[in-house]
């Protein structure tokens, strides 16, 4: 069995307008709206080995609170370039390297991609995943480049506005 859990990053700032997009950080509101999530999947036995982001500095913060949240150790953090912007097809290959004995990835993106991504495995569909949601799902795969060819269930999904 194999596990992707995908997350969008916290809510970031827009009030420094000269950012570069990839620079923009995350405003408190995000940080809360990421603590009340970690709350609840730390209630729900949530309990990813390995976290892998966006080298956007928001989807990086975001990442290091989920890491130092579940416990993940620095050799199990990495940041993949091809996740920025990304697109759907990315978060199937950025799983490809992953090794073997790894069997649940959490993912730190953005959206329009990870929308897109979800919405293969949720129905209904959604318009948009919220910043700081998460959507995990659950494969019947031994390794990790089974993943396109393996049935599947979404465990859950789970954002700020469901729960604060």
């Amino acid at each position: 069995m194999k596990i992707i859990s995908l997350m969008r990053h916290a809510k970031s700032s827009w009030k420094d307008g000269w950012l570069h997009d990839l620079e923009r950080p995350l405003m408190q509101k995000g940080l809360d709206r990421t603590r009340l999530i970690v709350n609840y999947l730390k209630e729900n036995s949530f309990n990813p080995e390995y976290v892998l982001t966006s080298p956007a500095v928001r989807a990086v913060e975001t990442a290091r609170i989920m890491a130092h949240a579940f416990g993940i150790e620095d050799k199990h953090f990495g940041e993949e370039k091809s996740i920025y912007p990304g697109s759907e097809r990315e978060y199937y290959d950025v799983c490809f390297d992953l090794p073997e004995e790894i069997s649940h990835v959490l993912i730190v993106g953005h959206n329009p991609a990870m929308t897109g991504f979800v919405n293969f495995f949720l129905n209904p569909k959604i318009d948009y995943l919220p910043t700081s949601g998460i959507v995990s799902i659950e494969f019947d795969a031994e390794c990790w480049e089974d993943l396109p060819v393996s049935s599947f269930k979404v465990r859950f999904m789970i954002y700020p506005k469901m729960i604060g």
